[in-house]
């Protein structure tokens, strides 16, 4: 979807990595290093989206760093266009739509950080039914091309084990 749309992988790596998790904030050299490009690549599209206003800029020593501007007009629209390139949407909405209560879902590690690695970690809390999610697991991995690997807590667990998740890069997504 977003190939079509944009014709710089670059572009599109920054949008994905910037606007799946807007608390995430990155500078340039990380970046490069991240997508295995030169710095002059990236500082190119990250002035050009800058400029646009779709990212936000705030110098921290010698160092600037670069995040989505949720007060942009257009930050729900691409928000949305990166999510449902990633399928994470359409998962998001069968998890609250089918599985019973549902009380928190998260997604973890990667995703969390805005990185596309390929793989979903997705922490659902409630009293969900397993079978059902892991059908819908299944369904979803196919149409969108990525492994999920889930994980299921009641929130008594979830509150018991919460240091654990709170020291892991978590987005909560519902």
């Amino acid at each position: 979807m977003l190939t079509q749309l944009f014709t710089s992988k670059t572009r599109i790596k920054l949008l994905m990595k910037l606007f799946l998790n807007p608390q995430v904030s990155c500078y340039l050299r990380e970046l490069a290093s991240e997508f295995k490009v030169s710095p002059n690549a990236i500082k190119g599209e990250l002035d050009s989206l800058s400029n646009a206003g779709y990212l936000e800029k705030e110098q921290s020593g010698r160092s600037i760093y670069f995040r989505a501007n949720t007060n942009h007009p257009f930050f729900p629209e691409i928000s949305s266009m990166v999510r449902k390139t990633l399928g994470i949407d359409r998962l998001v909405d069968e998890i609250m739509i089918s599985l019973g209560r549902v009380e928190a879902v998260y997604i973890l590690d990667d995703y969390a950080q805005g990185r596309d690695s390929g793989i979903i970690d997705l922490l659902v809390v409630g009293d969900i039914d397993r079978e059902r999610l892991e059908n819908l697991r299944r369904i979803t991995e196919k149409k969108i091309n990525r492994k999920i690997r889930t994980m299921t807590l009641s929130a008594d667990e979830f509150e018991q084990d919460r240091n654990i998740f709170d020291n892991r890069p978590t987005w909560k997504v519902v």
